[in-house]
């Protein structure tokens, strides 16, 4: 058994190569960074993108406002909707206004397309042109 207590005659000579396994390894590294971000960084196509514009909106006296919640069960204002029949009448009845009013429709984000869709369709059954329908903007919970 043999143990090494420090360097010997044959240690001393000095190493005088060059080590470039981690040079090779860096180089690999930046190729490999390189092949990915050139593509996502060029493009062929110039195309000028539409900026996005916010414009906050603004209720209206005239507005006509109609909810619709988590449950499906819509609302005229604040006053629950007995039923389709009785929103189109109370509908035809603003629609006859000049200039006709905005609808503004509220639909909860848990009610069913099924709900927002008759309360649509009274809107145009009752001959109302100009429906809005309004949504959190961007980043608000």
């Amino acid at each position: 058994m043999a143990m090494h207590l420090g360097p010997s005659a044959s240690d001393d000579e000095l190493l005088t190569t060059i080590n470039t396994t981690p040079l090779v390894d860096v180089m690999l590294v930046l190729l490999i960074i390189f092949l990915i971000t050139i593509p996502v960084v060029t493009t062929s196509v110039k195309v000028a993108l539409p900026h996005e514009t916010q414009q906050p909106r603004e209720t209206k006296p005239d507005n006509i406002v109609l909810s619709i919640d988590a449950q499906g069960r819509a609302f005229f204002y604040d006053a629950p909707v007995r039923s389709q029949a009785d929103l189109t009448k109370q509908l035809q009845a603003l629609a006859e206004k000049k200039p006709q009013p905005e609808v503004q429709i509220r639909g909860d984000a848990q009610a069913d397309f099924e709900a927002v869709g008759r309360v649509l369709y009274a809107v145009q059954s009752a001959g109302l042109t100009k429906v809005r329908f309004v949504t959190e903007p961007q980043g608000t919970p």
